[in-house]
Order: C-alpha cells, then sequence, then structure tokens
C-alpha cells in the first residue's frame, strides 16, 4: 500500500513578512477555521478548500528556496493551525528537520484562536515543536497592548530556550505607534495586507480607494 503524503490546506505562503514576528520571516496561512472570532479579517481563510491542498515535502521546497539568503523565522497563522493537526505536525517536523541539519538558527510562531489551557491538553505534541505562541480567541472590543497581538487577551508565550531569547523582551513591552505597521503585496492579481490592522483602519483604506474611484470587491474582512 502506498503510503499517503503528508499535507495542509494553505490559503497563502509569503516571503519576507517583517510585521508578525521579529525580522524576515515566511508567513504561513494555513486554509480551515471552526473558531470563526467575531471582526476576523481574515475570513477567506475560514472555510474548508481541498482544492488548496499542498504537499509538506512541497511547501519546505519552496520555503528552503526563498529564504536562501537568510531567515529569522517562520510565522504560522490562518485560518486556524491547529485544526489542522496531523499536517501541523508533519509541517512543524519537517521545519524542524530543516533548521537542524542545515544549522539555522530560525524561530516558529504559531498563532491559535484556540486558549492556551486547551492547546496544551490536545495538542501538547504540537507545542513542543514551536518557539513561541500567540493564543487565544480574537475578541474586537479589546483593543491590542502588545505588539503582534490582535486583541489584549491575546498574551506572547515562548515556549523554548529560543523562544525566549528572540521573544522574552517583546512579551511586557507595551504597543508603540511604530508597531503598528502592514505590508502590501500583489500576487497572482490580487492584492494583500499583512499584518495586524489597528481598529477602523480597513474602513480608512476602503474609504481611500472610493474615493480615487477604485472599489475594493471580494474583501477578506466581509463574507
Amino acid at each position: 500500500m502506498k503510503r499517503q503524503q503528508a499535507s495542509v490546506e494553505l490559503n497563502k505562503a509569503h516571503f519576507p513578512v517583517t510585521v508578525l514576528g521579529p525580522g524576515r520571516r515566511i508567513g504561513l496561512w494555513l486554509q480551515g477555521c471552526s473558531i470563526g472570532c467575531k471582526g476576523c479579517v481574515s475570513m477567506d481563510t475560514w472555510a474548508q478548500d481541498a482544492s488548496r491542498r499542498v504537499a509538506v515535502a512541497d511547501l519546505l521546497a519552496w520555503c528552503k528556496r526563498v529564504a536562501a539568503q537568510g531567515l529569522d523565522g517562520v510565522t504560522l497563522s490562518g485560518g486556524e493551525p491547529f485544526d489542522q493537526p496531523e499536517g501541523l505536525l508533519a509541517l512543524l517536523q519537517a521545519l524542524r528537520a530543516w533548521r537542524t541539519l542545515a544549522a539555522l538558527d530560525f524561530d516558529v510562531l504559531c498563532y491559535s484562536g484556540y486558549p492556551h489551557k486547551t492547546l496544551q491538553q490536545r495538542h501538547p505534541k504540537l507545542l513542543a515543536l514551536l518557539d513561541a505562541l500567540i493564543p487565544e480567541p480574537f475578541v474586537e472590543a479589546q483593543a491590542p497592548t502588545g505588539v503582534w497581538r490582535g486583541s489584549a487577551n491575546q498574551p506572547l508565550l515562548p515556549l523554548s530556550p529560543l523562544g525566549q531569547q528572540r521573544y522574552a523582551e517583546f512579551v511586557p513591552a507595551p504597543l508603540q505607534d511604530s508597531d503598528k505597521r502592514m505590508q502590501v503585496a500583489v500576487e497572482g492579481g490580487r492584492v494583500w495586507m499583512i499584518g495586524i490592522p489597528a481598529r477602523g483602519d480597513l474602513a480608512k483604506v476602503e474609504a481611500l480607494c472610493q474615493s480615487r474611484g477604485l472599489s475594493l470587491e471580494n474583501v477578506s474582512w466581509r463574507r
């Protein structure tokens, strides 16, 4: 019997990402989310979509190719990465093996809408392969107080010695105006805004576009 190749449903991948963790990072957004937080700006990642399934080996090959000139970290988001535990495990193991064999020091940061306690109970093996975690559901009414977080209830948790080294200084640091940055990328005829917008930013972007005769359609923050 032929062994089935490990895979994940992937919404998008981008490099370099500079607004979701320290340094120049690979960003991987997994497809599918069963949580569906009110006010989510990535509703396009909610629905499961088998047509977006990618072999972990192929995804790792892409990571190695785009990061050939240097890499500080990998950020996993979505969607909800922990809704694909088998694929996520294979991906994290592949990233760990690459890092070890190539003697690299990039870190792996993961976002999740699940409470930390839930992840500790259900997925300890996955947490053991991460360097840092930003868990808990997004709460639209709680504006963020820390860098890289969507709402004030979401902590930044270093999970490994490397995570402590890279993230400890950011855990207590208050959110500064300079931290409120977004990236814009044009890929495949679509415009991607990468990062965590401040409350009202997307409405301002839409209003500005309309004032210049540009209508935004099929945006990720509306269904």
